[in-house]
């Protein structure tokens, strides 16, 4: 059974940093990508960044770079979002995904979610 387990999220002031973590088990396939996506309250689940499996090939929304970096361990089967000069605007909950198709930034794309990890950041 194939498990997303997102771990490092919490509270952090803005301008602070913070890296979450997803470690993916149970992969009984080579994911052709990972992705991190974000839902807001009242807002739609966003994506906020993917990385191809052998770490080829990466891009970021518009929202997010220069500030967050996706990065990936394929001997940890891990995947990190590096997340800096955060905003309040970045509270959400963030979501680790996992494709067997293709880098995207499509929901309908990813085959496999974590649980999610709260990132609240206070202004």
């Amino acid at each position: 059974q194939v498990q997303l387990v997102e771990s490092g999220g919490g509270l952090v002031q803005a301008g602070g940093s913070l890296r979450l973590s997803c470690a993916a088990s149970g992969l009984t396939f080579r994911p052709y990508a990972m992705g991190w996506f974000r839902q807001a309250p009242g807002k739609e689940r966003e994506f906020v960044a993917g990385i191809t499996w052998s770490g080829g090939l990466s891009y970021r929304a518009d929202s997010v770079k220069g500030r967050f970096t996706i990065s990936r361990d394929n001997v940890k089967n891990t995947v990190y979002l590096q997340m800096n000069s955060v905003k309040p605007e970045d509270t959400a909950v963030y979501y680790c995904a996992a494709s067997s198709r293709r880098l995207s930034d499509i929901k309908r794309e990813y085959d496999y979610w974590g649980q999610g990890t709260q990132v609240t950041v206070s202004s």
